[in-house]
């Protein structure tokens, strides 16, 4: 049989055989060119049309403001080019990141990282500005969205990326803190004064989150004891002290 279809093979004319590796060569370039050409061939389709945009992330940052800067309307389709839309919502002053993804047949999904706020900083007429952990100013109305963060008299960058760091790394330690302030006494040194309920925090602009955290075990022990603590202390290296009152 094998030997049959040799000579059936062998027989046919030699403009047969390059006509036959013609067709293969055009078949693998359409293949490989596919991730081009499919596109924008497929988005000629009204079956491929933006039916919905979908958000998620997105808390602070008003919906009618993110679709105004996407400019995406069911004239067009998900298989348009991704990145323009990420970069026109990433303009947004309360947009950190975003990514862009096609969900078919016609839904468009968007990821949202905002920016959070850490800290409300009051101005000096009297009204308070949610800022993030860089100090950035977002157009938030605290008086329409609610946010459980700590008042500041300043928006000190030292102490505003410390209360960064406890929201990402220690978020029910961030949850205590009240208030948070960076305090000049005269004749003495900067140094940073949280209030954690009726207790309060004192240290120096230097410190890390995981300095901070060496409060916690004493605030254990001092529970176990049933002592009552006014003050903590952690201005002198490698020490908690704790004032009572």
């Amino acid at each position: 049989m094998s030997g049959t279809t040799e000579a059936a093979s062998a027989e046919r004319p030699r403009w047969w055989r390059l006509l036959r590796l013609l067709l293969v060569m055009v078949a693998a370039a359409l293949t490989v060119a596919s991730p081009w050409w499919g596109p924008k061939a497929l988005s000629t389709l009204a079956f491929f049309h933006v039916r919905r945009v979908v958000f998620e992330g997105m808390r602070y940052t008003p919906r009618a403001e993110a679709i105004a800067l996407l400019k995406v309307d069911t004239l067009q389709s998900v298989w348009q080019e991704m990145a323009p839309l990420a970069a026109r919502l990433e303009a947004h002053p309360l947009v950190a990141a975003v990514q862009v993804e096609r969900q078919l047949p016609g839904t468009i999904l968007v990821q949202v990282t905002e920016r959070e706020p850490v800290a409300l900083v009051r101005r000096a007429d009297g009204r308070l500005d949610p800022v993030d952990g860089n100090g950035y100013r977002l157009p938030i109305d605290p008086a329409r969205v609610p946010m459980d963060v700590p008042l500041s008299a300043s928006a000190d960058s030292a102490l505003l990326q410390l209360l960064d760091g406890l929201r990402t790394a220690e978020p029910a330690l961030y949850a205590r803190v009240e208030r948070a302030d960076r305090v000049k006494d005269k004749g003495a040194p900067d140094e940073f004064r949280l209030k954690l309920g009726p207790v309060t925090v004192r240290t120096t602009p230097e410190v890390t989150v995981s300095r901070f955290k060496d409060i916690l075990p004493v605030e254990a022990d001092l529970a176990r004891n049933r002592l009552r603590v006014v003050e903590l202390d952690l201005r002198f290296r490698n020490q908690v002290i704790a004032r009572q009152p």
